[in-house]
């Protein structure tokens, strides 16, 4: 059960993030990236939206129709996200101004949908609500890398509130903002940079696991070698 959830983990948030990996939500990620508490913030709601849709889809999946399971996973997903929505307008009011329509959004989030129809509705609740928080978790951690480095070189702070004011300091006075980062075109670069970064690592670390499973151990080569000696020297005395 525990390598499980930690597979489960590893996939939405290393293996197979739905930003990074699969290239989805991209119309969220690129328009509410321009700060790190933005990004917290939306990364927050879509988490919390996918727990719960992807526990309730499992539950009911056994009663809804094949023929209308993909409208009522929008209907349930639609009930979740007004549910977010207002819990953020009631407490965060700064965010829900700073993210305005985009979370209302969330109910056409091909994240979502896509993990609505690939596995709640095969799976148990309790590993659909695993996969729903690693999912959102994934996001949330891609969505805050971009945010990062946008927030970074397009303002010289970090951490910001949702309408911009405060937050730290980091280049100090002097520091000219790189404008660009806070557009869409910035947004585009980081992201493909980002991206860029994460497959070559991927692949370095591929080509590693591929040369270490493929390289015979210490051990082997040590019994090949004992064997062969003991081989030679079995011949060497029958030919006396």
């Amino acid at each position: 059960m525990k390598n499980s959830i930690l597979k489960q983990f590893k996939e939405g948030i290393v293996t197979n993030n739905p930003i990074f990996v699969q290239l989805l939500g991209m119309c969220p990620t690129l328009a509410t990236s321009t700060s790190v508490v933005n990004a917290l913030g939306m990364g927050a709601a879509v988490t919390a939206v996918l727990t719960c849709s992807n526990l309730f889809i499992s539950l009911v999946r056994k009663i809804i129709p094949k023929q209308i399971r993909i409208a009522s996973y929008i209907v349930i997903i639609s009930g979740f996200v007004t549910a977010v929505e207002l819990l953020i307008k009631a407490f965060f009011p700064a965010i829900d101004a700073s993210l305005g329509l985009f979370i209302p959004l969330i109910v056409v989030n091909c994240i979502i949908l896509a993990r609505a129809e690939a596995f709640a509705s095969k799976n148990p609740p309790v590993p659909s609500m695993i996969d729903g928080i690693a999912t959102g978790v994934g996001f949330t951690f891609a969505l805050s890398c971009i945010a990062f480095v946008r927030e970074l070189l397009g303002t010289g702070k970090l951490f910001a509130a949702a309408d911009g004011t405060g937050g730290i300091d980091v280049f100090g006075a002097g520091y000219q903002p790189a404008a660009i980062f806070l557009l869409p075109a910035g947004a585009f670069l980081t992201l493909g940079c980002i991206i860029a970064a994460v497959q070559k690592i991927s692949d370095v670390c591929a080509k590693r696991a591929a040369e270490k499973a493929a390289a015979p151990s210490v051990e082997e080569e040590i019994c090949s070698d004992g064997g062969e000696t003991s081989a030679e020297t079995e011949g060497a005395t029958d030919n006396e």
